[in-house]
């Protein structure tokens, strides 16, 4: 093809225009911000972590959330202490126990699920008061929060001692709930998911943790656990724990609104039919919908029935709740 001399001389102006226009740099945007949270294998924590996975919230809120399974609950406090992972779930009770003992944990409310006395529909048994001479198993140790609470409010109520007056076994969450099934124990007091999948299997609630600790002057449901962190960390990545908050609330509105949503988790929760509508309407009460300074005060009432029946070995010496224990968003 043959260019006139009038063409070559727009191509050579269009050059020399093209070199004097100056070049832009164009930075890479910033790669978001990685959150680490070690959790339970197979803990209920781990749902609300699928969803927010699975529909990208992370991303959306500009971070990268990393999700490492741990086997026991020791081995995640471990990991966070050591600086190995950035973030667990726990409850405030240890968290403050730590703050009085120089470590700077802090949590952010994640549920208010707890744990129930639970029996088998037909039995006779109608109040605290009929547990006296009874079989019960208890989940989680004797310095469990929610056996100390209802044992709290026999003695206040009904001056029974439980523990005195009952034989009481303790074991992990699953045996006990199959003892339960098996009629080996009269009532079982186990942790919130364990009571929602009796519930569906011809269990009912005699008395809920909740209800004993609004019954000790909690003004309103109490988160039992929060995501912890380090305040040092929260300090230096502000953007990280504000993006991990919305995402983590962004997942929990969509597990309250969408049944769907449950159906697809349903191979994650590992159950079906009522089994899985328990489940999700108790997981759904336990979302925590107040301001965090009231959820703040009411576990510090709580604190001071626990620190009395459970003593030194659950609280250590501090005899009030330490300050700092429930974290405060600051302003932007």
């Amino acid at each position: 093809m043959m260019i006139s001399r009038r063409g070559t001389l727009r191509l050579a102006a269009l050059a020399t225009a093209a070199a004097l226009v100056p070049k832009t740099s164009f930075a890479a945007a910033p790669a978001p911000a990685v959150v680490r949270i070690g959790v339970l294998k197979f803990g209920t924590v781990s749902w609300a972590l699928d969803t927010l996975k699975h529909h990208r919230f992370d991303t959306a809120n500009d971070i990268d959330l990393e999700v490492l399974d741990f086997a026991g609950e020791d081995a995640t406090n471990v990991a966070l202490l050591a600086g190995a992972i950035d973030m667990i779930v726990s409850d405030w009770l240890w968290v403050s126990r730590q703050r009085s003992e120089g470590v700077d944990l802090t949590l952010v409310p994640y549920s208010t699920a707890v744990g129930a006395i639970m029996v088998k529909e037909a039995a006779p048994i109608r109040s605290i008061t009929d547990l006296a001479g009874k079989k019960i198993g208890v989940a989680g140790g004797p310095l469990d929060k929610s056996w100390l609470l209802i044992q709290a409010l026999a003695r206040r109520d009904h001056g029974l001692d439980l523990p005195a007056t009952s034989d009481v076994v303790f074991g992990a969450p699953p045996l006990i709930s199959e003892k339960a099934m098996q009629g080996e124990l009269d009532a079982v007091l186990n942790f919130w998911h364990f009571c929602a999948r009796l519930e569906a299997n011809g269990f009912r609630r005699l008395i809920g943790a909740d209800a004993a600790a609004q019954a000790l002057g909690a003004s309103g449901a109490v988160s039992a656990l929060g995501y912890v962190f380090h305040d040092k960390w929260a300090n230096e990545h502000p953007d990280a724990i504000r993006g991990f908050i919305k995402a983590s609330a962004q997942s929990k509105d969509l597990l309250a609104r969408s049944d769907d949503e449950w159906l697809r988790l349903a191979p994650v929760v590992r159950a079906q039919g009522e089994e899985l509508a328990k489940l999700r309407d108790r997981f759904r009460e336990g979302i925590p919908r107040r301001p965090v300074a009231e959820d703040a005060a009411d576990a510090g009432k709580l604190y001071r029935v626990l620190a009395e029946i459970g003593g030194e070995k659950l609280v250590g010496r501090a005899p009030e709740m330490a300050p700092g224990t429930f974290w405060q968003v600051p302003p932007q």
